[in-house]
């Protein structure tokens, strides 16, 4: 028996009008996120390129820390050393160096393209109220980074520094001699941890602003929020007990001040 053809009912030119309807927008959508993606990348490779060309420049910045704790430490006559114990340790070094410069180089491109790309979906009352975030965020990143640098690096230092001992007739000296990547290793995971870290009042302000949590909630769980706190802390951190304590006082204490930030920015609630 010869299969009968299907013939095409009115509705099906409006289907298919329809199907091609909604893929224009999607085809739209992501030629839009290929170009921002495209601008992304280029700010990296730029800053990539920028940083890679003062690589060596950067890294004795990050040193000062270090050489204030080991001046302290060993006195005005400093011979602090820092070693690598593979050929190209350093050169790699560099590479890590640069594509972490990169990064936060890039990082106001980074926020403009992603903000460009979503904020043709968001009402204007939408965009008003993201606003305050979008500048509060990149500022407490910097203040984590700032807080490591000036407290933390030269704390952290000190105390290992203080593990040496001095040589003499009876006994050995025992001298501390990090190699070039561990320093770096340490300096870029307290970074890291300290500037995320710092925008727990953004994230929880932003919860309290859309109604998921409330200010009430985040004093009642105060103490499931300490031991989050103590984990995400110790899970972040290089595996030493002072960076742990002073990440994890930091955070409950940026805890406390989310509290107030979330009053302030939650909806409030009509009485009668």
């Amino acid at each position: 028996m010869a299969a009968k053809e299907k013939l095409a009912g009115p509705d099906e030119p409006a289907a298919d009008d329809e199907v091609e309807a909604s893929r224009a927008p999607l085809m739209e959508h992501l030629t839009e996120l290929r170009t921002r993606l495209i601008w992304i990348l280029g700010a990296v490779a730029v800053g990539f390129i920028l940083c890679f060309s003062f690589a060596e420049w950067i890294y004795n910045v990050l040193l000062v820390p270090f050489e204030d704790a080991a001046r302290q430490i060993r006195g005005e006559d400093l011979q602090l050393q820092l070693i690598f114990t593979g050929p190209l340790e350093f050169f790699f070094v560099k590479l890590k160096l640069a594509l972490f410069g990169a990064i936060i180089v890039a990082f106001p491109m980074i926020a403009y393209q992603v903000w460009a790309f979503v904020r043709p979906g968001l009402y204007k009352n939408e965009r008003l109220a993201f606003a305050p975030f979008l500048i509060a965020s990149p500022i407490l990143f910097a203040t984590g980074v700032a807080f490591v640098y000036y407290f933390i690096l030269p704390f952290v230092m000190g105390f290992a520094l203080g593990q040496e001992q001095i040589g003499n007739e009876e006994r050995s000296s025992i001298q501390l001699l990090p190699r070039v990547s561990e320093y770096l290793n340490l300096v870029t995971t307290l970074i890291l941890a300290f500037g995320i870290s710092f925008q727990l009042p953004v994230l929880l302000s932003l919860l309290g602003k859309v109604g998921i949590i409330n200010s009430g909630q985040l004093i009642r769980f105060w103490k499931f929020a300490l031991v989050g706190i103590a984990i995400f802390a110790g899970f972040v951190t290089p595996p030493d007990p002072i960076s742990q304590i002073f990440l994890g006082a930091a955070m409950f204490g940026l805890y406390g001040l989310s509290i107030l930030a979330v009053k302030l920015v939650e909806p409030k609630v009509e009485e009668g």
